[in-house]
């Protein structure tokens, strides 16, 4: 955990969210500026900065986020939906803290 990591703070409790799932090692809860219909982020508990700071020790996580995503875009009633993950500055990333966007439903940008 990371004490000014707002992703930490929402897995901790501080912060309320709109939870769709939680389990030991993930949450998922709808993103507060959606760019689709339904667009909900898949959020490791274990706070990693980036995609840029994951390690082969990462790979089970990270396996874990892509194979529930599916799962929770079906529950969400998505027939087909996009992932993206922003990983730097430069790359559009915002929280430091990784994460994995599922949109879906209509109003995406094909530059999300």
């Amino acid at each position: 955990m990371s004490a000014n990591c707002v992703f930490c703070k929402i897995i901790s409790g501080a912060i309320p969210a709109t939870k769709i799932y939680e389990d030991d090692d993930v949450i998922a809860f709808n993103d507060i500026r959606p760019s689709a219909k339904v667009h909900f982020l898949l959020v490791p508990k274990l706070h990693i900065d980036s995609l840029l700071g994951c390690e082969n020790e990462h790979q089970a996580l990270l396996g874990k986020m892509l194979l529930l995503a599916p799962q929770l875009a079906k529950q969400q009633g998505l027939a087909g939906f996009k992932t993206l993950i922003n990983t730097g500055v430069e790359g559009g990333q915002e929280v430091f803290h990784i994460h994995l966007h599922v949109m879906g439903g209509g109003n995406q940008s094909r530059n999300s």
